[in-house]
């Protein structure tokens, strides 16, 4: 996506913090500053939403619980859509809870689609041949 050069007016702590997570992270400034913004906007397009640090990097979690969002819409698609079916597999979530991550779904199916691709990819098999050295559990 072609970037656009705007000059923008920060505030000195804000500055301090973003430094400070760009070289904790390892990330350029303006590369953080970049990630920061998108999720802003994701947020507030889709109240209830959070991104955190995991350990394939940062990704979209219904706030208040670990689950991300893709884990939910793939149990969704598995109980045919059905919202009824799909809070009977998440009972303990609020009804928030469950639309915020509804919500992020249908704002950005792609990055959903890929993820849960990239989950259905993980056979036995392919961890093993990825990461040779994890104990495979048929012993």
């Amino acid at each position: 996506m072609p970037a656009i050069q705007k000059s923008v007016r920060i505030q000195e702590r804000t500055y301090k913090e973003i430094e400070r997570i760009a070289r904790e992270s390892g990330k350029e400034f303006s590369s953080v500053v970049n990630e920061l913004l998108d999720e802003s906007v994701r947020t507030q397009r889709c109240p209830g939403i959070v991104f955190t640090e995991g350990a394939t990097g940062r990704r979209a979690r219904i706030a208040g619980t670990g689950i991300e969002v893709w884990e939910l819409i793939a149990m969704y698609r598995s109980v045919d859509e059905d919202p009824n079916r799909l809070r009977q597999a998440y009972h303990w979530l609020t009804e928030q809870q469950i639309g915020s991550a509804l919500c992020y779904f249908r704002a950005y199916p792609e990055e959903i689609n890929r993820l849960i691709e990239q989950n259905e990819e993980l056979t036995r098999e392919r961890v093993h041949e990825k990461y040779p050295f994890l104990p495979t559990g048929n012993r």
